[in-house]
């Protein structure tokens, strides 16, 4: 068995335990404010807290984008067994209601109900939490799932390169994949649209519902291996991601410019922005900053981001390793985080990892 193989065995033995009791001491940092916890001289770069709210009502209402296939289909089939109510939403209705009638089949009719939900779209999302509103008073999980690209692929061409799918997860893959995955400026800004900003409209829309949870919303905020900040060849760029003291959505904003700019100028290598899935990349990264910074802002709230394994999706054209029952137990756990539970963390799967 290749030490990949044997990886990712393990990796799923564990995937039943229980992990809360063993990332409790890495998530307590200077910039806590929890009063049960205390401050350390020397923080991990981890960068996240531990939370602390009152008990779950029994009945919890949870709403998961992007979720008529894939990892956020898994999701809410797990979540709706777990005794959570779902709105399963997507942009394709038709396949939303597909996907619904599905779940129903599969002994879920009076736990998951669809709403169609574009998250470029600020009518479609203000339609969605006056539903949530209207049918329910509030929210208790939100799972940031829906994704994009940000890629033209020659699929054919993709899967005849075969490539090892530790090359990809090493990102050595650049020159290989020339001209069969495409760069464009569209694709680019329609990627952090969905990826970064869409999760801010949707997140700012339900907030007011989400604050209404009586144990503390939980929201998790699905990213990817890209996202982390060590694959930013720049260390300016780095250090202005890294600094949570700091960070403010405006400056998140400013970067995200900057990032545009230098893209539709051909100068992403020169100005040491991530060549591997560019667009893809900053909008997991900043999709983690604004996670840190939004848990920062709401104490009372579980708010993280996990990295949900190279899971066998249509977003990276099938070419992953994992099922999606192994992709949707990372945001399944942050989901249903216990009470006291951690904030502000980015989760390699299940597992609580450095930004």
């Amino acid at each position: 068995m290749s030490g990949y193989s044997e990886s990712i065995r393990v990796l799923s033995m564990i995937l039943g335990s229980q992990i809360w009791p063993t990332i409790a001491k890495p998530c307590v940092l200077i910039w806590c404010s929890s009063k049960t916890t205390k401050s350390l001289t020397k923080a991990p770069i981890i960068s996240c807290k531990m939370a602390t709210n009152g008990k779950h009502k029994a009945e919890r209402i949870a709403v998961v984008t992007g979720a008529n296939k894939g990892i956020g289909f898994e999701t809410v089939r797990q979540l709706g067994f777990e005794g959570i109510t779902v709105v399963l939403t997507a942009r394709d209705e038709k396949r939303g209601i597909e996907a619904k009638s599905l779940l129903h089949q599969m002994g879920l009719s009076d736990r998951v109900v669809f709403h169609q939900l574009d998250v470029l779209d600020p009518l479609s999302i203000q339609s969605l939490a006056d539903f949530v509103k209207d049918r329910f008073g509030r929210l208790d999980i939100l799972v940031n799932n829906a994704g994009a690209s940000g890629l033209v692929v020659d699929e054919e061409r993709l899967r005849a390169l075969n490539i090892d799918p530790t090359d990809w997860l090493a990102g050595k893959v650049v020159n290989l994949i020339e001209g069969v995955i495409k760069h464009n400026y569209e694709k680019a800004q329609e990627c952090l649209n969905t990826n970064y900003y869409g999760v801010k409209r949707v997140t700012e829309a339900l907030l007011p519902l989400l604050q209404l949870s009586p144990a503390g919303a939980r929201i998790v905020n699905v990213s990817s291996l890209r996202s982390e900040l060590k694959r930013i060849p720049s260390e300016s760029i780095r250090n202005e991601l890294g600094d949570i003291e700091n960070l403010t959505e405006e400056k998140v904003d400013a970067i995200l410019k900057r990032f545009l700019h230098d893209f539709k100028e051909n100068a992403l290598e020169a100005n040491g922005w991530p060549l591997m899935l560019p667009a893809y990349s900053m909008s997991k990264v900043t999709l983690n900053a604004y996670t840190r910074i939004l848990a920062k802002k709401y104490n009372n709230m579980y708010v993280n981001c996990v990295h949900p394994g190279f899971v066998n999706t249509d977003i990276n054209w099938h070419t992953g390793t994992l099922t999606l029952e192994e992709g949707a137990a990372g945001p399944v756990k942050l989901a249903l985080i216990p009470d006291g539970g951690p904030t502000g963390c980015y989760f390699d799967r299940t597992e609580v990892a450095d930004f």
